[in-house]
């Protein structure tokens, strides 16, 4: 095989690799046939090459999606920092806002449940806005539509009534959300009167397209100044975002 040949073969083996259509180069069938060979050969002896694409091609989609939830928030502030229908913790004029979209069945909100908690206890200029985004089914939407009754009737309780639902590692559904809401003093007849009156389907559908809009498909998901954090990441990564939007303005400086 040619000096020449190598190269050009070197050139696209990355792109075959992931199955994207290379130009033919006027190659004839003999030729094409040599690099194909030559691109097998070469993976096979250097397998970190396709791992090297994978994490190359995964860091670009992951810009790519912090871009799109970028714009977003820019253009979805009033829904996302000021709704009138989401329940604020900690500090409500403090310097740095965290948002959490969460489901009261998502094992993983319920480990994070700890961060927000320890957030709250050490930083007092936070202000942290629960955002319900009900997405793990039928008991889930029932859950939250319960969650909203509190909100409507208790609203000075609905802290408490979140942590203890989010924090019961048993299954979140109408039942057990109204056994912690009247384990807190909270009429039963009440709630289920004003789940009736006053149904969620309007603010679980808003919850959904924004949600849509920022590229948001699990749960937890937070906002820190202008960007979405995806994922159960961790106390860390949370406080070095809010770190950057107080030293920058942003939450990657």
């Amino acid at each position: 095989m040619t000096r020449l040949f190598k190269t050009l073969a070197a050139g696209s083996m990355a792109a075959l690799a992931f199955s994207t259509a290379v130009p033919a180069l006027a190659l004839d069938d003999q030729q094409k046939k040599e690099m194909g060979e030559f691109i097998r050969e070469y993976l096979t002896q250097n397998p970190e090459v396709l791992i090297e694409a994978q994490n190359a091609l995964e860091a670009k989609q992951q810009a790519q999606r912090v871009a799109q939830s970028t714009q977003a928030i820019e253009g979805n502030k009033t829904e996302i920092f000021s709704s009138p229908a989401d329940i604020t913790l900690g500090n409500p004029k403090g310097d740095v806002t965290i948002v959490e979209f969460f489901d009261y069945n998502c094992g993983y909100c319920k480990r994070a449940l700890s961060d927000m908690d320890e957030i709250l206890a050490k930083d007092k200029n936070i202000r942290f806005i629960l955002k319900e985004f009900p997405i793990l089914g039928p008991d889930s939407l029932a859950a939250h539509r319960v969650a909203n009754a509190i909100r409507l009737l208790a609203p000075h309780k609905y802290a408490e009534f979140h942590r203890a639902l989010l924090g019961e590692q048993a299954h979140a559904s109408e039942e057990t959300a109204i056994a912690v809401a009247t384990s807190l003093g909270i009429d039963e007849a009440a709630i289920r009167k004003s789940m009736v009156e006053n149904p969620n389907d309007d603010l679980v559908r808003q919850a959904y397209q924004l949600a849509n809009s920022i590229g948001i498909t699990g749960t937890p998901t937070y906002i820190v100044g202008n960007e979405a954090v995806f994922g159960a990441v961790g106390l860390d990564v949370i406080e070095a975002k809010v770190a950057n939007v107080r030293a920058c303005g942003k939450a990657t400086c």
